[in-house]
């Protein structure tokens, strides 16, 4: 029997991490032309700017989208075929942490590149500004920011998935430039033709030059976590509960002692097992081994498709270490 939808799932039906991409880099890519429109109409360097930061988002939200779309093949039922199957044995968790890395790295350099632009143009006495065509676009791309960063996140509430988590993230930074911006154009605006009119020019490169100041630091997070990932940094909470689980059957079975090896690649963990077991330990049959195996298995947990779990057994420490 089909559970009925509740007006929750009416207002918003649960989607999948591709689709929730899909829509991210659509909007991205509608918000971005208006903003390069205006921005030139406007006279405006900071709605410019917003607009090529969205466009690097929206090209990196496509990489984000290629990369999900491999992980979801490779942990599928029958997984990838032909030469992705023969050629990405190992499956694709590792594009997920390079393609994070990228992003905030770009978004860094672009949003430094900005910053200095927006010095520059201070100390050359600013530039003129259209308010009215600047305020028309800050309410409307600050509208399509707070929109997306709502739906991308309760979507992933139940997806919980790091790009989607980054591309809420990115929202919401597009949505505090651009509330900065017509913080920074409302009272351009107003202090026109008054005796403040001077400090008009100073308007857009000033709220341009706070807005990167305040961003910079932001990707730094998600820069750390993926170069974590990309080097295969040992998670110590997820160490310590291998370890745990390893000591338990080491002694439950009487194995000589045993060796872990973790890390996590994305949203993927990589766990390798390996108990010493006495020579003079009496034979078991292989399918007493696979028990043993599943036992372990269990005792691991987080049995899904983005755990790489192999466990082994060897009288030789060598094949171990």
């Amino acid at each position: 029997m089909n559970r009925p939808l509740n007006n929750k799932d009416r207002f918003m039906p649960k989607a999948t991490e591709q689709s929730v991409l899909r829509a991210s880099i659509l909007v991205t890519l509608a918000v971005s032309a208006v903003a390069v429109v205006f921005g030139l109409l406007a006279g405006s360097f900071s709605i410019v700017f917003d607009g090529v930061y969205m466009l690097a988002d929206a090209g990196l939200s496509a990489l984000a989208l290629i990369s999900a779309r491999l992980i979801a093949l490779s942990t599928a039922p029958g997984g990838p075929t032909g030469k992705l199957r023969d050629r990405f044995t190992m499956g694709f968790w590792h594009l997920e942490p390079l393609v994070l890395g990228l992003n905030g790295l770009i978004l860094t350099c672009v949003s430094i590149y900005a910053l200095i632009t927006a010095v520059g143009s201070i100390l050359k006495g600013g530039r003129d500004l259209e308010f009215t065509y600047a305020i028309y676009y800050a309410i409307f791309g600050l509208a399509a920011c707070i929109g997306m960063a709502i739906y991308a996140t309760i979507q992933n509430r139940h997806i919980r998935s790091e790009f989607i988590a980054l591309d809420a993230k990115a929202w919401i930074m597009s949505g505090g430039i651009t509330a900065a911006l017509l913080i920074a154009f409302t009272i351009g605006y107003a202090i026109e033709g008054t005796r403040l009119d001077w400090l008009t020019p100073y308007v857009d490169p000033a709220a341009l030059a706070l807005v990167c100041l305040v961003i910079i630091p932001m990707p730094a997070a998600t820069i750390k976590q993926a170069l974590s990932d990309m080097l295969l940094v040992t998670p110590a909470d997820l160490k310590d509960h291998i370890d745990g689980v390893a000591r338990e059957f080491t002694s439950r079975y009487g194995f000589t002692s045993h060796r872990s090896y973790v890390a996590k690649v994305g949203r993927g963990k990589q766990i390798e097992l390996y108990f010493i077991v006495p020579a003079d330990m009496p034979a078991k049959p292989l399918t007493e081994w696979d028990r043993i195996r599943d036992e372990i298995s269990k005792a691991v947990g987080d049995d899904t498709p983005n755990r790489w779990l192999t466990i082994a057994f060897t009288t030789d420490p060598e094949w171990a270490n």
